[in-house]
């Protein structure tokens, strides 16, 4: 039986985004599904242009609100804000594993373009690697 995930932060522009799109792109069979509590109108575009850079297209993504999944269940639930400058989201949703994993949100980084992108790149970057770690420990490779 697929495992169902919801990713979570506070605008479900970015990280949650990014998130989503890794889990999908290291296993079809996942259900997985991001949200936040005050969503933005749309996806990051710089979101959209990093992943595009690793060959995941999240360019179809929207922004959802955490509203929206509540009477789902789901077999975890990531938060990836950033404890140190933001409060994480609470999910009042069935769950049976709560897991928080959090990463710096590349939208707030004021600067030219190539220090923008590059904050954009670190975090898909930490994402990966965080989430590719995530995916293993769980068992979810069944090949």
């Amino acid at each position: 039986m697929s495992k169902r995930i919801l990713i979570l932060c506070t605008g479900n522009s970015c990280r949650s985004q990014m998130a989503e799109g890794f889990l999908k792109s290291f296993d079809t069979e996942l259900v997985v599904y991001s949200a936040g509590t005050e969503p933005e109108l749309q996806v990051n575009p710089k979101a959209i242009q990093v992943m595009k850079e690793v060959g995941i297209d999240i360019s179809d993504n929207f922004t959802k609100s955490v509203s929206f999944f509540i009477h789902k269940s789901f077999d975890y639930v990531i938060t990836v804000c950033d404890n140190a400058k933001e409060s994480c989201p609470v999910f009042l949703g069935k769950v049976e594993n709560r897991i928080h994993l959090g990463f710096e949100d590349p939208s707030l980084i004021k600067g030219n373009e190539y220090e923008v992108l590059t904050a954009f790149r670190k975090t898909r970057d930490e994402i990966k690697e965080a989430f590719k770690e995530f995916y293993k420990q769980n068992n979810f490779i069944s090949k």
